[in-house]
């Protein structure tokens, strides 16, 4: 049996079209879901463990211009511990997607709650 070259040619590029998460610096994996981009353009980055201040719930995350490669002005954000997804190099990581506006993914090191 012949494949045709049209579907041929979609099933060569389908590779090239699936989303691949990027590294952090220290060579774990981001999260399919939580990364978009690369390490110079994506979502993903580490933050300073100044930004962040662990409260009885969870975390309290503030970022200014220069803290996250997508920030533009001042940010606060709030989040459970529930939500906060575990950290491969005990340093804090911080997703922004669609915008800067939006937490999509936040990474801390094993708290010991």
């Amino acid at each position: 049996m012949r494949i045709p070259m049209a579907v041929a040619l979609v099933a060569s590029l389908v590779p090239a079209l699936s989303v691949a998460a990027h590294d952090t610096e220290s060579g774990w994996d981001y999260e399919q879901f939580c990364c978009n981009g690369d390490n110079h353009s994506g979502d993903c980055q580490m933050i300073a463990t100044k930004n962040v201040r662990v409260t009885k719930g969870g975390y309290e995350i503030f970022l200014r211009p220069g803290d996250h490669r997508l920030v533009t002005r001042p940010h606060n954000f709030s989040l459970p511990q529930s939500e906060a997804r575990r950290s491969q190099d005990e340093e804090y990581h911080l997703c922004l997607y669609p915008t800067e506006d939006t937490l999509r993914c936040f990474y801390a090191p094993d708290m010991g709650f």
